[in-house]
């Protein structure tokens, strides 16, 4: 096929050797079959940001650290450096998800570097060594919808110890091949101890999960995975070979609702007071 411009460089570079064919196009990148040497691997090319369908950006940024204090300031201010800057950063976020969760003992593709907004990595394939298809092309009995949710809420749970969240996990965006699900496309993980959106975003990830695999073996529907994940998080408790129960309980210890009325009351007084004191002052 005809080299796509975004390409060219790195097989004039000689770090692709051929492409093949397109994979995939989606919402923030679009995916290419590659050979490198006698390996066939997949050259995932990021889209621009203002052609990216993937919104909410600023909030999956947040928490991420530029140890480089000029690079930071120009992406504060927004300049075309900034931006620029803000690009290499996401683009690299995926690579450095990756190094970490394969470490963490997490099922992801292995990553052969970045270049110019082109990341290398592992073309996973099915026993026949085809493209392995996505979750979401994949039917299976209940037994094994069991097992691979298990699966991958361990997944999670290792992933969250190694201080990441997925913040955009569904079946799309897991692979399975003979050994069983991989988790694909990560430029949007998000650091769990400094995004205020961690835990809502674990808890969609779980959500979208046990929604999927539900189909399969409705009994997951009524777990509830994501409340005793973060719980033990919060507690120090979690480790990535927690034995999960899908079951939490909620504090029953009824509110103290006089308390914060009586807290409302006294919020409402001291705005009045200070109401009253700046009419007098400028009665004054």
């Amino acid at each position: 096929m005809k080299i796509p411009k975004r390409l060219q460089p790195l097989v004039e570079d000689g770090l692709v050797d051929e492409v093949l064919r397109p994979l995939m196009s989606g919402k923030e990148a679009a995916v290419y079959v590659v050979r490198c040497g006698n390996e066939l691997r997949c050259a995932k090319v990021y889209k621009e940001a203002n052609k990216r369908s993937f919104r909410q950006a600023v909030q999956y940024q947040e928490g991420r650290k530029v140890r480089n204090t000029r690079r930071a300031r120009a992406m504060e201010k927004g300049s075309k450096f900034g931006r620029g800057q803000q690009e290499e950063a996401w683009h690299n976020a995926e690579v450095d998800a990756l190094y970490r969760l394969s470490a963490a003992g997490v099922r992801v593709p292995t990553p052969h570097g970045c270049v110019d907004g082109v990341l290398l990595m592992e073309l996973v394939t099915d026993e026949d060594g085809d493209v392995a298809p996505r979750l979401n092309d994949v039917s299976m009995s209940a037994e094994q919808a069991l097992e691979d949710h298990a699966f991958m809420m361990q997944s999670i749970v290792r992933m969250l110890c190694a201080g990441l969240v997925h913040g955009d996990l569904s079946e799309f965006n897991v692979l399975v091949d003979a050994y069983g699900p991989v988790i694909i496309d990560l430029p949007q993980a998000v650091d769990a101890t400094q995004n205020n959106h961690a835990r809502s975003m674990l808890e969609r990830d779980i959500a979208n999960m046990t929604s999927y695999y539900g189909q399969y073996a409705p009994e997951l529907k009524s777990t509830r995975y994501a409340k005793e994940i973060w719980a033990l998080y919060e507690d120090g408790e979690l480790h990535p070979d927690s034995e999960l129960t899908g079951f939490f309980e909620d504090d029953e210890a009824d509110a103290d609702v006089d308390g914060v009325l009586e807290e409302i009351k006294a919020a409402f007084a001291e705005e009045a007071a200070r109401l009253e004191r700046i009419r007098d002052a400028d009665s004054d």
